[in-house]
């Protein structure tokens, strides 16, 4: 829990010896991290809300909050992934697309449409359904990380966490986080439902696309299964 805890945000702790047995208990842990950030964007929310500004300002200012929070490390996976998803050639020219430090349009554009989405729903989602979204966006890593799923790269977090994840282990997720959604009302089952087959074509298309996972692909994948939560829901 620690060791996600330090991955997933800016939370000063450290971590030394990690090895593939740490890596995998932190994926398993992650979306515990996505409850707790989850019940901080209600609180900061909740907090807005006092100050009577309009729920589009307090969007974007949750969504700056979140990024600031978690290093902004998945909006760089996001933006990374759509470049190198939007570029010609083998899977080698992809991965140094994705290397490169600037952002393409395609990341950029991807930026501006799911920050936007995200910003403009949040302020309208139940407190039960922001906990969940957040809690599904983290889990989306154990789809990533499930066994057979190889890494792209012989190096960084992808090579580190690729198929360390049992599918059992995966599913008994996914599945505690739909009973979970039954209280909330059929759209938040329908959501995470929708969530983890999106996560799960994104595996799927940039194991074709790049070879395996990547680190990127991690942040790509809980990005776009909270949007899907955070609207459908």
């Amino acid at each position: 829990m620690k060791l996600a805890l330090s991955w997933l945000t800016v939370l000063p702790l450290r971590v030394d010896d990690v090895d593939d047995k740490a890596a995998r208990r932190a994926i398993a842990c992650a979306p515990v991290v996505g409850v707790l950030l989850g019940a901080f964007v209600v609180v900061v929310l909740k907090l807005l809300a006092v100050s009577n500004i309009s729920a589009l300002v307090a969007g974007f200012l949750v969504v700056g909050v979140v990024a600031l929070a978690t290093r902004g490390m998945h909006l760089d996976g996001l933006a990374d992934v759509a470049d190198g998803l939007g570029c010609y050639g083998p899977p080698e020219r992809a991965l140094k697309v994705m290397k490169d430090g600037g952002a393409g349009p395609f990341g950029v554009v991807s930026l501006i449409v799911v920050l936007g989405a995200q910003a403009a729903a949040l302020p309208h989602a139940q407190w039960g359904v922001i906990v969940l979204a957040f809690a599904t966006s983290r889990a989306a890593f154990g789809i990533c990380c499930m066994r057979g799923v190889p890494a792209a790269r012989p190096e960084g977090l992808g090579a580190l966490v690729a198929g360390t994840q049992h599918p059992l282990v995966v599913v008994g997720t996914w599945v505690v986080l739909a009973a979970a959604a039954v209280p909330l009302g059929w759209r938040a089952v329908v959501a995470v439902v929708v969530a983890g087959a999106l996560v799960w074509l994104l595996v799927k298309h940039t194991g074709k696309r790049f070879g395996g996972i990547t680190g990127d692909v991690l942040g790509a994948a809980a990005e776009i299964a909270l949007l899907a939560v955070l609207v459908i829901a």
